[in-house]
């Protein structure tokens, strides 16, 4: 989806908005067996919490203030791929870990050749994953690329101890 192909920026929002209802938020989606969710509250412009964080990036580490979070256009045409990604977790050319992050566990879900990361935070039970909540997504530059590189192969690595 592509800005260009929109009247305006109003526009462009409410049909990437719409995708990622259809595609996202309302798709059922699943990892290994366990629903996929998105966070809808609070809301700003109209819009689900979970939609923002997917289509736009804070001016900087410090601005946790939600309102002031800018448009990416590079994740506003690729609002379509997060699905994709969860749904082709464990073929050949997506690769995924488990990191924390403060204490949430999340799993990181790589399309490695387009340099695409869908990240999701473990809601978990003694049982297992109860569920896992969409966090963010994002097109990686290339110093996110040898860290997300480096972390894989960390985690990768543990796993056969």
């Amino acid at each position: 989806m592509h800005f260009n192909d929109y009247a305006d920026w109003a526009a462009y929002e409410d049909a990437i908005y719409a995708e990622y209802l259809t595609l996202v938020a309302h798709a059922r989606l699943q990892l290994w067996g366990a629903p996929v969710k998105v966070r809808f509250n609070p809301t700003s412009r109209h819009k689900g919490y979970g939609f923002w964080h997917l289509i736009s990036e804070a001016p900087s580490q410090n601005n946790r203030n939600e309102d002031d979070r800018i448009p990416d256009l590079e994740r506003c045409a690729r609002v379509r791929w997060v699905a994709w990604c969860i749904q082709n977790v464990g073929t050949a050319d997506f690769s995924w870990w488990e990191n924390k992050r403060g204490t949430e566990a999340h799993v990181v879900i790589w399309a490695e050749q387009h340099d695409f990361a869908v990240v999701l935070a473990k809601r978990d039970t003694q049982e297992g994953p109860r569920y896992y909540l969409l966090k963010t997504a994002y097109c990686l530059r290339s110093h996110t690329i040898r860290k997300f590189a480096k972390e894989r192969d960390a985690y990768w690595a543990a796993q056969k101890d």
